[in-house]
């Protein structure tokens, strides 16, 4: 296996123009309240393992690629308590890696709360469960109330990064030099005579993601990741963002793939319901929530203008897609089309809307050749 993202499980399936079939992948409610920051919830019981379980399973059967969950210390307060409920999501993958067959699935690591050497050894552990279907999501901490909680300080925000690259060359060394043999120092870490055994199976390691924005995100990208998530305002913010973190990548002499979040609600009956769906989403939004959800993310929430603060609500700022499955498949196609690698699906009802979009838009999906065609629906 390959560092990708399900390349063994598609193939090597070319898509439109010759590009690598599209992966395509579900932010999983491995927390609670997600994922719109609002008072509804068709399902509040989801972000339970047994029901993590079943989504992934239903997943696999309808054919995605990988699972993302977000991982959270404590929640961010409101009606809600958005996030209050969450899965440690080492311990999460394992589990659900150990139930599964082919589906990839990742852990969400925030560096401040994890030793280097010990993320390195439960990875290949994870690893060696899945046989080669686990991946690293990094995040760099930015939720302030979180690390405080654990008596760590929050670094400058280049400094994050610096503490971050040094993790991911941290990991690599142990992931694929000799064991014993890996020496490492820098200002944030020291590591004499690392040692990982076994290290993992895939090579030349287990794929690792990070979904920073900022300049030294994406230079730290470009430099040592495999993929960039993102979450767009619109498409053209998508091509943009996707544009970039690819050519720094390629001044590096490297490829990085790009997965962008998307919210899809969709009735082939009634496509109005989905657009009033979203309306009574953002109606019901739980605004402490969000203002503490949001402050915690430094984006100064007393700033936000009444589209703003509705974007957020909606799916803590996921894209929609809306109306019929056709309009989702054309929608997936359009990021596709602006060089968009992978989508990441939230959903309102994870379960029933996993299956349904196995059902309803992977057909579609296959019809416009933008997936491997050996996709089970």
């Amino acid at each position: 296996m390959t560092g990708g993202l399900m390349t063994a499980r598609k193939g090597n399936g070319a898509a439109r123009n010759g590009r690598d079939p599209l992966k395509f992948g579900i932010f999983m409610p491995s927390v609670s309240n997600n994922p719109n920051i609002s008072r509804y919830k068709p399902e509040p019981g989801d972000w339970t393992f047994e029901s993590n379980k079943q989504i992934a399973l239903a997943a696999e059967a309808a054919g995605f690629d990988f699972l993302f969950p977000i991982s959270r210390w404590k929640g961010f307060g409101g009606d809600i308590n958005y996030h209050g409920h969450s899965l440690e999501t080492m311990t999460w993958a394992s589990a659900l890696l150990a139930v599964t067959s082919t589906i990839e699935i990742y852990s969400t690591v925030h560096v401040p709360a994890f030793n280097p050497v010990v993320a390195a050894k439960m990875g290949a552990t994870l690893d060696h469960i899945g046989g080669g279907r686990w991946g690293i999501n990094l995040v760099s901490g930015w939720c302030r109330g979180e690390f405080e909680m654990m008596g760590v300080d929050i670094l400058d925000h280049s400094k994050r990064y610096e503490r971050t690259e040094d993790f991911i060359k941290i990991l690599k060394g142990l992931w694929t030099e000799e064991p014993g043999s890996f020496d490492f120092a820098s200002p944030h870490y020291t590591v004499r005579g690392g040692y990982v055994q076994p290290q993992p199976q895939r090579r030349p390691h287990p794929p690792i993601v990070n979904a920073g924005s900022s300049d030294d995100a994406r230079d730290m990208v470009a430099r040592q990741c495999d993929w960039s998530f993102i979450c767009p305002v619109s498409l053209d913010d998508a091509e943009e963002i996707t544009a970039d973190i690819k050519a720094r990548a390629a001044k590096q002499g490297r490829k990085v793939g790009v997965i962008s979040m998307a919210q899809p609600i969709w009735y082939n009956d009634d496509p109005q319901r989905a657009y009033d769906e979203k309306d009574e989403i953002v109606e019901k939004a739980d605004w402490v929530a969000l203002n503490n959800w949001a402050d915690g993310l430094g984006m100064e929430s007393g700033s936000f203008d009444d589209h703003a603060r509705e974007m957020f609500a909606f799916g803590a700022g996921s894209p929609p897609l809306l109306g019929t499955a056709q309009d989702v498949a054309e929608g997936i196609a359009a990021y596709y089309e602006r060089g968009v690698d992978g989508m990441l699906m939230c959903y309102n009802r994870y379960l029933e809307d996993t299956i349904k979009f196995g059902n309803e838009v992977v057909p579609l999906l296959k019809k416009m050749e933008l997936i491997d065609k050996r996709v089970s629906s």
